[in-house]
């Protein structure tokens, strides 16, 4: 299930490439790259949302760009249909999104599957923060497989590209 919860900034202007189909896509080739097995539900709101979601969650009173909440294991009651597997709950920041795309220099919709195959990781149990390298390089070898721009653990080693500045000392050498 995909939610797109189109934050009022983005009202009329809509979201090139990002439509429930598309993100549908992307989602069944980047789990079965990955491996992941479940149905995954996707939430595509806005930067109050994150922030509810992260205070609530994990503490954290600030936005983010993307939240992973992994299932727990499934129950089979007795003489009960087994349901689909659940393998967890994506939360993504369309507005951090669209700050993100603009700083990298890529399409918003480039950033949205950027932030789906990196909490699709976390879905699968990786985890950048406590591991020793294992996600960063899962992610880049992914990312390459998908044809996706630099991924977020990628960023934080390479920051963004700076705009050139003239430093004062040359303005004043171009004035004499």
């Amino acid at each position: 299930m995909i939610t797109i919860e189109l934050p009022l900034s983005f009202s009329g202007s809509g979201l090139p490439g990002i439509t429930r189909p598309a993100v549908s896509r992307f989602l069944i080739r980047a789990q079965k790259a990955i491996g992941l097995n479940g149905e995954v539900h996707v939430l595509l709101a806005d930067d109050a949302t994150l922030k509810r979601l992260n205070k609530t969650f994990r503490g954290k009173s600030k936005s983010t760009d993307v939240l992973s909440f992994p299932a727990g294991p499934s129950t089979v009651f007795f003489g009960e249909p087994e349901a689909p597997e659940l393998a967890g709950d994506l939360a993504i920041s369309l507005e951090t999104a669209s700050r993100q795309a603009s700083r990298f220099g890529h399409t918003m919709a480039e950033e949205v599957r950027i932030l789906l195959l990196h909490g699709l990781l976390h879905l699968a149990g990786f985890d950048h923060e406590t591991d020793s390298g294992e996600m960063a390089a899962r992610e880049a070898e992914l990312r390459q497989q998908l044809g996706l721009p630099a991924g977020l653990i990628a960023r934080v080693a390479k920051p963004a590209p700076q705009k050139a500045t003239v430093k004062p000392s040359a303005l004043r050498r171009a004035r004499a």
